[in-house]
Parts: structure tokens; C-alpha cells; sequence
């Protein structure tokens, strides 16, 4: 029993180390984008960069661990993997490294948070979701939307006094101004692209609803991230093409623009998606999004640190109130997935009791309570009886 015990709380532990090792990784690359971004690397290019690393990691790893599945692979999988390459990847990134250059890494960070509100307002206009505002549930998800939506408003109209709890002030974090950096003018711009980053991303998850989950069509996940890594990296590098004339900003060099090129895409398009993937099927979507948060505080406590940027006082209320938002929509979210899980039992167990009359030597529900606690109860051979 001990040994069940040990069992039951590594498993329990191991997805909540994990999200906190994703959502740190996060939070390291977004303050390296940041970084080169300051510094004047062509964005468009970095991206490029960025998913021409992740497929350079991910190719490889589809094609050992999941080769035998690539038969399954049709034209409606690669049509998917293009619109995820495209809303989920090159469009999403560029938008959203293109607002951390105008903006801070909280700030951009704070706006992702916005994700699941702006996928529930666009559910509902598509009659994907009800909004049951009738239930407690329902009305917690409304008023999660608009409180994540009031956070996104002062991050953006209002900004304070600096909040800076230190500053390293080291020489080797000082950097010239950029030419792709932020012109007082220029901020609200930034606030636009990291809400576009936002709807970009959740564009990208309503695609997958309404075209039969990837997922379930095809349900190995090295390869769908393979392919739209390699989409991505194709769009990326076109639009790259068409916009950088400088042939010098391709060029990297053993330097920090490369190391954070390779780390963006080797780390978060690549680690941390498997990670995602494997705790979402673990634990639930509800678990990997009550993290996202998480991020942000990192952010916030290490951009001071690194990037001898403080918070001011707006972006820290508007977060504030745009991860309270998150916390009100996911509280909701899972009071009405409890409500149907009882309704499916109600449903259930009324057959069982209409079964029962008509045999009422065992009733269905006994029968099956029966069969669960046997299967739960291991073989008692003479190796795993305990002799103390």
C-alpha cells in the first residue's frame, strides 16, 4: 500500500515540476528575444531562425520515434499543419516579437494571458460554446472575460511610476538604442500586436476545434509539431525574404543572436511543446493553462534583474487583474465540466436502475463498482505479498 501511495504522488508531482520547468524555459527565452531585439536583430529574420531551429530539432525526433505512423499522414493533416505553422507559429511569433521590441516582456507576457478570454468571446460568436450565464460556472467565465479584458486596458492606457526592485546596472547589459526599438509614440502600436499575438493564437486553437481536433485525427504529437515547425519555418523565412534587404542580418556569428535563435526554437518550439503535450494528456488543458501565470511573475522579477528595465505601476495592476481574470475563467470553465461529468452520471445510472428491474439479481451500477474495485486490486502472487 505504502508502494501505491509513493506511486500516486510521484505522478501527481512530476506534471506540476514539469509546467514549472516549461513556464521558466518560457520566461528565459522571452527575456533573450528581448535582448537581441534591443540590439537591433531584424525580427522577421529571428523568427525565420527560430523555426528553422525547432524543425532542425524536431524533424528528427518525428521521424524516429513516430516513423511507423507516417503512412497515416493525408492532405487534410498537411492543410492543418500549414494553418498551425501559420497562426501558431510565423504569424503568432512575429507579432508577438515584434511587440516585445515596442513594449517590455511583461507587458507581452501579461497580453498571452488574455488567450483564453479572447477564445471564449470567439467560441461564443461562432456558436462553438454556450455562455450558460444562467450558472455559476457561466457567469464566472463572463466575468473572468471582462476582468482579464479591464487588465489588457490599463496595461495599455495607463502606466504609473516605476516599480524597480533592483537593478544590476552591469556593463555588459547596457545596449545602444535599436532601430526596431520603441519610440514614445510607438507603445500603443506594441499593444496592438500583442493583442494580434493573442488573437493570432487563439484563431489558431478555434481552427483546431472546428476542424476535427488534429489531435484525434492524428494523435502523435512529435509529428504534428515537426510539421508545423517546418511550415512555419517555410512562411517565416519567405516573408523574411520580402521584407529584410540587408543580406548581413542573416548572418549570426558564435555570438548571443545565435544562441538565442537556437534556444527559442530548440527550447520552446521544441522541449517545451513535447513537455505541454505530455502533461495536457496527463492532467488536462485546465492544469497546463492554471500555470501560464507563472511566467509572468519570472518575467517581472528577472527583467529589472537582467534587462535593467522596472515595471511600472499600470503594468502591474493590469496584470494583476488579467491573471485574476484567467484564474475566474478557469474556475468556470471546470464548475461546468464537473456539471456535465454529473449529468452523464445521472444519464448513466438511470439505465442502470431501468436495467435493473429487469434483472434484479445485480444491478448494473453494483456490477460495474464491483469490476472497477477488482481491477484495482493487484494479483497477490507469492513476489508481492509483503512478509513483514
Amino acid at each position: 500500500m505504502d508502494t501505491l501511495y509513493k506511486v500516486d504522488a510521484t505522478g501527481n508531482v512530476k506534471p506540476v515540476l514539469l509546467m514549472i520547468l516549461l513556464q521558466t524555459l518560457y520566461s528565459v527565452v522571452n527575456i533573450m528575444l528581448k535582448k537581441v531585439a534591443i540590439d537591433g536583430m531584424s525580427l522577421s529574420i529571428l523568427v525565420a531562425y527560430r523555426f528553422i531551429f525547432a524543425s532542425v530539432f524536431m524533424v528528427p525526433l518525428a521521424l524516429i520515434i513516430e516513423r511507423k505512423h507516417l503512412q497515416y499522414v493525408t492532405g487534410q493533416v498537411v492543410f492543418q499543419g500549414l494553418l498551425c505553422g501559420l497562426f501558431g507559429g510565423s504569424l503568432l511569433q512575429g507579432l508577438y516579437v515584434k511587440s516585445l521590441a515596442l513594449t517590455s516582456a511583461v507587458y507581452v507576457s501579461a497580453m498571452l494571458n488574455l488567450v483564453p478570454a479572447v477564445t471564449y468571446l470567439l467560441s461564443i460568436a461562432l456558436g462553438l460554446e454556450k455562455s450558460n450565464l444562467g450558472t455559476a460556472g457561466g457567469m464566472a467565465k463572463l466575468v473572468g472575460t471582462l476582468t482579464g479584458i479591464g487588465g489588457a486596458m490599463i496595461l495599455t492606457f495607463y502606466e504609473g511610476k516605476k516599480l524597480c526592485l533592483w537593478s544590476t546596472h552591469l556593463s555588459f547589459l547596457h545596449h545602444a538604442p535599436s532601430p526596431h526599438g520603441a519610440p514614445t509614440g510607438s507603445l500603443w502600436w506594441g499593444c496592438i500586436l500583442a493583442f494580434g499575438a493573442a488573437l493570432s493564437y487563439s484563431v489558431w486553437l478555434i481552427i483546431q476545434i472546428m476542424q476535427t481536433k488534429m489531435s484525434e485525427k492524428f494523435p502523435w504529437h512529435y509529428s504534428i509539431a515537426a510539421l508545423t515547425s517546418s511550415t512555419a519555418s517555410i512562411l517565416s523565412v519567405i516573408f523574411a525574404l520580402c521584407t529584410e534587404r540587408d543580406w548581413r542580418q542573416w548572418k549570426l556569428g558564435w555570438n548571443f543572436r545565435l544562441l538565442t535563435a537556437a534556444s527559442a526554437g530548440i527550447l520552446a518550439s521544441g522541449v517545451c511543446y513535447t513537455l505541454l503535450a505530455w502533461c495536457v494528456r496527463r492532467k488536462g488543458p485546465l492544469f497546463a493553462s492554471a500555470f501560464s501565470p507563472l511566467m509572468l511573475v519570472i518575467v517581472t522579477l528577472f527583467e529589472p534583474l537582467v534587462l535593467d528595465e522596472c515595471p511600472k505601476l499600470g503594468s502591474v495592476i493590469g496584470s494583476v487583474l488579467v491573471v485574476g481574470g484567467l484564474y475566474m475563467l478557469l474556475w468556470g470553465k471546470s464548475k461546468e465540466t464537473q456539471m456535465k461529468q454529473k449529468e452523464v452520471f445521472s444519464k448513466d445510472f438511470v439505465q442502470c436502475e431501468a436495467n435493473h428491474i429487469t434483472n434484479p439479481s445485480l444491478s448494473c451500477c453494483q456490477r460495474d463498482q464491483d469490476n472497477k474495485i477488482v481491477a484495482s486490486v493487484p494479483a497477490y502472487t507469492p513476489s508481492t505479498i509483503n512478509h513483514s
